[in-house]
């Protein structure tokens, strides 16, 4: 039997204060639940690549010219903690993967998307191009 394709998907960890109003007990908790589901995916070989992301950064612009504001002001809720990237079948096994993040139960999300082989805006743009040269 030949094994399925795997494709790269991103997972977009969205909530950086799901620990706020648990106890330490339940903080402990939800930390064992966390590692071992990262361990899990390890295991199993989904994981590609990942890092938590520092709170602090800046977001460039060009808002009446090229412009650097501090940031991000995301609401904490909305806030990027954190991505992975794992291997999966397709994008509904993907977010089986991402349905078994401990954090959604504090209230975290995770954004799934897939990782394209070429930037569809330049894919786009190439095709028009190419079509107003025909």
């Amino acid at each position: 039997m030949i094994a399925p394709i795997k494709s790269d998907y991103l997972l977009l960890f969205r909530g950086t204060d799901w620990d706020k109003g648990l106890s330490p007990e339940e903080i402990q908790k939800v930390m064992h639940q966390l590692m071992g589901w990262f361990e899990g995916l390890h295991r199993q070989g989904r994981i590609k690549a990942g890092q938590p992301l520092s709170e602090e950064g800046r977001t460039v612009s060009n808002h009446k010219g090229r412009t650097v504001a501090d940031g991000p002001f995301a609401e904490s809720k909305e806030a990027v903690g954190g991505y992975l990237i794992v291997q999966a079948v397709d994008l509904d096994e993907a977010v089986a993967v991402a349905k078994g993040y401990p954090c959604l139960d504090c209230g975290a999300s995770v954004e799934v998307r897939p990782v394209a082989g070429e930037c569809p805006t330049f894919q786009r743009v190439k095709e028009q191009l190419a079509h107003a040269a025909a």
